[in-house]
């Protein structure tokens, strides 16, 4: 990864560039306008914090390894306020004071500061976040897909704001306006769906609390995540650690059951996200689980041991570049590309981010020997997977509604290829090994996700999108529900003609094709 602006990592090209666009820094020196960042001691976190002075107008400062001495918290670039150069005092600063969640953007592996800052919960849902992040629109708002366009954080008022701050001061003005049209235009506010049934579903007993990311083996042997904790989102057993099941669909009646994990491992802090597997030439079973102890971000390894249904954990994987990751795909038994959905780990500038429409989201990979950033422009990569003939990266952008196509080089870069766009939230991909087929478990109304309603339930909605990499894919919707059946799927993975449909926090089902 590139570095600029005195040493610091810069973020990705603003909104419009296409994912791995070249980065750069934006501002010039001057601490006195509040561009500059410069190197600043940290409070319990990395050896090196960057303090970004930002009260008096740098645009965003971005929160980092802990808190630098000055006016705000620090970490990454200072952004751009107000024109050429930053500094000017038309940017908008976020004072996110010693938070949990910061971390280094180079060198290192400090995990964050551990000062004060976001209480710890991982689903509180929108009601935490600042109240004019989360101010309704009225209906004296109007909101059609032309409102907000070209609108950026340079529009926002010239003023230093923070969760202090109430909803009536800001609510109400445009550019507040038009950024809460473009969150319930990139989160599909407005939509409703039509259901599509399949005859032969039936919902897995023993799966309860989500089925977020399912990966099934050649042999039809599939994992299933369950118990995610996110930011934002319903959690019906907070307090109960994660869980990884096995289903074997060659069963005549497949079951679930949870996979024993061995001694030694961190169980309570378990909280599962993504996962993919690989299969190494000795045949052994490796399993990459995303994991989110206490707010952070690591990768777990495990090998499955198949004669008594267990996983043994070989090591876990830290990395400044690893964030805020969603998932990950295998590249070998111990490499891999992985999603970061935000920029920020801390609580409420991830809510900030996807108010803004920041597009600093990106896909980083990992091994032993290189760590790097390889796409880059995301509003909030997502699900991320691998063509059958190896030779693509497919990325979800749950944000932009998109597929990207990323062609994958033989130093492990990524190129921009080709983008499908979509009208629906687009959550993990998965593969058809035979058919190359990409399955997807949809969001069709995002907003109903994040605001748990229970009279007005997040719908589900799987796409099968066939021959992407040509002229015309063909998209094909297999099954929509309103919620009644099941809520808020996030997967779809299909062997043999069976299909398992899996959900961020609710029911997973079982269909045959």
């Amino acid at each position: 990864m590139g570095r600029g602006c005195s040493g610091i990592p810069p973020r990705p090209e603003g909104r419009g560039s296409p994912p791995g666009a070249a980065p750069r820094c934006e501002g010039r020196p001057g601490a006195e306008r509040g561009s500059q960042a410069r190197p600043g001691p940290s409070r319990g976190g990395a050896e090196r914090g960057w303090e970004a002075a930002g009260a008096r107008g740098s645009g965003l400062g971005a929160l980092g390894s802990g808190s630098g001495h000055g006016e705000a918290a620090g970490g990454g670039c200072a952004r751009d306020g107000g024109g050429p150069g930053g500094g000017a005092a038309a940017g908008l600063s976020v004072r996110a004071g010693r938070g949990r969640g910061g971390r280094p953007r180079s060198g290192g592996s400090g995990s964050g500061a551990e000062g004060k800052g976001a209480p710890e919960m991982f689903s509180p849902g929108f009601d935490t976040a600042p109240a004019w992040v989360r101010s309704p629109l009225t209906s004296a708002d109007r909101c059609g897909p032309e409102v907000g366009v070209g609108w950026s954080e340079r529009s926002l008022p010239a003023r230093s704001v923070d969760a202090a701050v109430p909803s009536s001061s800001l609510s109400r003005t445009p550019a507040v306006i038009a950024a809460n049209c473009r969150r319930r235009n990139r989160l599909n506010a407005a939509r409703e769906i039509d259901p599509v049934t399949l005859p032969n579903c039936q919902l897995i007993k023993g799966i309860e609390r989500g089925s977020e990311d399912i990966d099934i083996l050649p042999n039809g042997v599939a994992f299933i995540s369950s118990g995610l904790k996110y930011p934002g989102l319903k959690s019906f057993a907070p307090d109960k650690p994660g869980e990884i099941f096995l289903m074997d669909l060659n069963e005549e009646k497949p079951r679930a059951v949870e996979l024993r994990i061995s001694r030694g491992f961190d169980l309570a802090s378990f909280n599962p996200h993504g996962i993919s597997t690989y299969i190494d030439k000795d045949d052994t079973v490796y399993l990459f689980v995303v994991n989110h102890p206490h707010q952070k971000s690591t990768v777990e390894v495990f090998k499955f041991v198949e004669d008594d249904n267990s996983l043994v954990h070989l090591k876990t994987i830290r990395h400044d570049l690893l964030i805020s990751v969603n998932d990950i795909v295998a590249m070998g038994p111990d490499s891999f590309y992985a999603t970061n959905d935000h920029y920020f780990s801390d609580f409420i500038l991830m809510f900030l981010e996807m108010f803004l429409g920041l597009t600093w989201s990106n896909v980083v990979y990992y091994s032993p020997k290189e760590v790097k950033e390889v796409a880059a422009g995301f509003y909030s990569a997502n699900g991320i997977n691998i063509s059958p003939d190896k030779k693509y990266i497919y990325v979800a952008d749950i944000l932009d509604h998109k597929v990207h196509v990323m062609e994958k080089h033989a130093n492990w870069n990524l190129t921009h290829a080709k983008t499908l766009q979509l009208d629906t939230l687009v959550d993990n991909l998965s593969v058809d090994p035979d058919t190359g087929d990409i399955w997807t478990g949809c969001h069709p109304n995002g907003m109903k996700l994040f605001y748990s309603d229970p009279e007005n339930l997040p719908a589900s909605e799987v796409l099968r999108i066939q021959n992407i990499l040509s002229e015309e894919p063909v998209v094909t919707r297999v099954y929509a529900d309103d919620g009644s059946v099941l809520q808020g799927s996030s997967v779809a993975s299909v062997h043999g003609g069976k299909l398992l449909i899996g959900t961020v926090f609710h029911r997973a089902l079982y269909c045959e094709l």
